[in-house]
């Protein structure tokens, strides 16, 4: 009896930490550069990133290639994945702006919409994602902050949980300019 209040104490308490963040949209009300993401999505974008898992060891490091246009009343993200372990995934965006400031987003294994919103320099998306985890898949939440540092630079981070416990977290560094100089 005790080991199981204990072990509920415990998970309660894992919730209650991982589901509340302390970063809110509000905190960047008139801050600079705007956010403006279909103006600095446009054209083409690069990026750096890592996975790192619950305690903080990596587990995955990746290249991303992103081309974004306007297809009619859509604004479409093509982003090209390139693993260190020479793995390559590809994800398409359809994302719909919804009113100021925000956003609907669609992609092939992205659960139902993600839903965005952009205040002063952040934006700040959620969303489940389907990843593929050994002959099936696995279902995880995303909340995923973007701050837009200059006209060049974005910086992301996103909290990734499963059953609101966290279990990993990604961080990705955008910019504008192709940082390897090699254009692919």
């Amino acid at each position: 009896m005790i080991r199981r209040f204990a072990l509920a104490t415990t998970l309660a308490t894992t919730l209650l930490v991982s589901g509340c963040s302390s970063m809110k949209l509000d905190q960047f009300q008139g801050t600079t550069p705007a956010f403006d993401l279909t103006g600095y999505f446009a054209g083409k974008t690069w990026a750096h990133g890592i996975f790192e898992g619950r305690g903080g060891e990596i587990k995955r490091q990746f290249r991303v290639e992103i081309d974004g246009h306007w297809e009619g009343e859509e604004f479409v993200l093509d982003e090209d994945f390139v693993y260190d372990d020479g793995e390559t995934d590809q994800r398409t965006w359809r994302i719909t702006p919804a009113g100021e400031g925000e956003y609907v987003g669609r992609a092939g294994d992205i659960v139902g919409t993600a839903e965005g919103r952009e205040v002063g320099q952040a934006l700040n998306w959620h969303y489940v994602l389907r990843l593929p985890y050994n002959d099936s898949t696995i279902d995880v939440t995303f909340d995923d902050w973007m701050i837009r540092r200059s006209e060049n630079v974005v910086i992301n981070r996103a909290t990734v949980s499963k059953f609101g416990i966290r279990v990993g977290e990604v961080t990705l560094f955008f910019t504008k300019s192709d940082p390897d100089g090699s254009g692919a």
